[in-house]
């Protein structure tokens, strides 16, 4: 399920599009996900060149009005960070959009021990649904704080004063992961 939603939402713009076709790059994700979702923890490569496992606890999101044998229509991954989380990935199937479901997924996610936690927030500024979730975010306390080359970048407005000037900076300086 999750790699069907990535791969629709890689297509439609709201993920790396690299993600949506098969390729060495988005086989490798995959699999990397894969580990993640059976183990907790992704394996990543800073930027200096070490090996890190960083947790990602994640969900999977049925609407409330749903009937007896139906398919989750999305998900979240939250990443950890210093003393919190980032939303790192979710998705709703395109066919489950309209009808308050992005708001439930994101009130639901929320909710979890790592969404009270969540801090962080980052969007493909090439979705055509970002003006929408942006709106969507800032009913839920987090704030556009600007845009680097592929992503928007938000905060919630309670996140820990040094991790957001960390983040502000980096924005700033365009130098964040994007």
């Amino acid at each position: 399920m999750l790699r069907s939603l990535i791969r629709q939402g890689a297509q439609d713009g709201s993920f790396d599009r690299e993600l949506g076709s098969m390729s060495p790059e988005s086989d490798e994700f995959f699999a990397k996900l894969k580990r993640a979702l059976v183990t907790g923890y992704f394996v990543e490569e800073s930027r200096t060149g070490r090996i890190d496992t960083v947790a990602v606890p994640g969900y999977v999101f049925w609407p409330d009005d749903r009937q007896a044998g139906s398919h989750p229509v999305g998900f979240g991954l939250f990443r950890a960070i210093d003393g919190g989380y980032e939303l790192w990935l979710a998705g709703l199937d395109l066919g489950a959009r309209g009808g308050g479901h992005g708001r439930q997924l994101l009130a639901a996610l929320f909710a979890t021990a790592q969404g009270q936690k969540t801090w962080i927030l980052r969007v493909q500024r090439g979705s055509r649904y970002v003006s929408a979730l942006q709106h969507l975010l800032d009913d839920f306390g987090f704030t556009w704080v600007g845009d680097t080359t592929r992503l928007r970048w938000f905060l919630r407005k309670d996140a820990p004063p040094e991790l957001a000037s960390r983040v502000r900076d980096a924005v700033d300086a365009r130098s964040a992961l994007n």
